[in-house]
């Protein structure tokens, strides 16, 4: 019985529950708010939605917008902690923790007390070490991490959104202090003004819901990148990935949206929420409203909805 119900929830049509959800979600998508501190993104119709699927034996289900790109902002640290790892592998967890923050993304408060050591890679404090890590072994950081999502995502013209760029780099008092104060403890290597730039480029990358769904569907694939077959992880450094996301990848709602979705995310407050379900789907919503969190408020919502009535979570 348990490998008949294995094989058929494997084979599942998420169709109609993606445009059932996508019914019951609309009253939600005129609240929350847009992260109008970015002026660019601040320009984005708050009423914008799309949602897309992407399973382990190559089915793919859409709603919405699912092809209209966005600025995927802090999804990106999953994919610079990619990198990082394959470059610096357990070396990296000296430079940044692997505990939830308890403390909003930008937050410096903690940075103070644990000697410039940020909590995980998903805040923004662990992102730029992250980044750092990745432009002390790399000649262009930029490009690699742009590159990458490229090849995952069979996207070859996935590329930065140039005004987000330059809007972030203008606006972005907070996360300039933030690399300066790391650096003050050592532990940026670079020039805090390199990683800034390189940092705010990642964050400006521009994708839809389905091509951040095939990028990230190694996650749930043991591994492996399912258009080119390439193994982009062992499965060690998967569970470990996944379990960040679970714990982390939400901010300081992450026991939260654990409860209600239950499943390893990651946020931006571009709107978007990457998950995946190991050994079956990548699903990614986008909704530009935000809650006091900074995550996507009708996303979230979605996110529930769709683990509920599919019965799939990690729990």
């Amino acid at each position: 019985m348990v490998a008949v119900k294995a094989r058929r929830r494997l084979g599942m049509d998420y169709q109609p529950i993606l445009e059932q959800i996508h019914a019951e979600i609309r009253p939600l998508l005129d609240q929350g708010r847009v992260a109008d501190y970015i002026p660019e993104l601040a320009r984005v119709p708050g009423d914008k939605f799309s949602m897309a699927v992407r399973t382990v034996d190559g089915r793919s289900f859409a709603v919405g917008a699912a092809d209209e790109r966005f600025s995927i902002q802090s999804i990106s640290k999953l994919f610079t902690l990619v990198i990082a790892l394959q470059i610096a592998g357990d070396e990296l967890w000296t430079r940044v923790g692997r505990e939830p923050s308890g403390n909003p993304f930008n937050s410096l408060v903690q940075l103070e007390h644990e000697n410039g050591k940020p909590r995980n890679p998903f805040i923004n404090a662990g992102a730029l070490v992250v980044t750092d890590v990745i432009l002390s072994a790399l000649d262009n950081a930029i490009e690699t991490v742009r590159d990458l999502l490229r090849g995952l995502s069979g996207s070859a013209d996935v590329d930065f959104d140039l005004g987000v760029a330059r809007s972030e780099q203008e606006t972005g008092h907070r996360n300039k202090a933030m690399a300066h104060f790391i650096k003050s403890f050592g532990n940026l290597k670079n020039d805090p003004d390199r990683v800034l730039h390189a940092y705010f480029h990642h964050c400006s990358l521009a994708m839809s819901c389905r091509e951040l769904c095939e990028a990230a569907l190694f996650l749930a694939n043991d591994g492996f990148a399912p258009l080119s077959g390439d193994r982009i992880m062992t499965p060690k450094l998967v569970k470990y990935i996944n379990s960040l996301l679970l714990t982390c990848g939400t901010y300081d709602a992450v026991g939260d949206f654990a409860y209600r979705v239950g499943l390893p995310g990651k946020s931006g407050v571009g709107g978007g929420i990457l998950a995946v379900m190991p050994k079956r789907f990548a699903v990614c919503v986008w909704s530009p409203g935000l809650d006091d969190s900074g995550n996507s408020l009708a996303g979230t919502r979605a996110l529930e909805l769709f683990t509920t009535l599919t019965g799939e979570s990690v729990f």
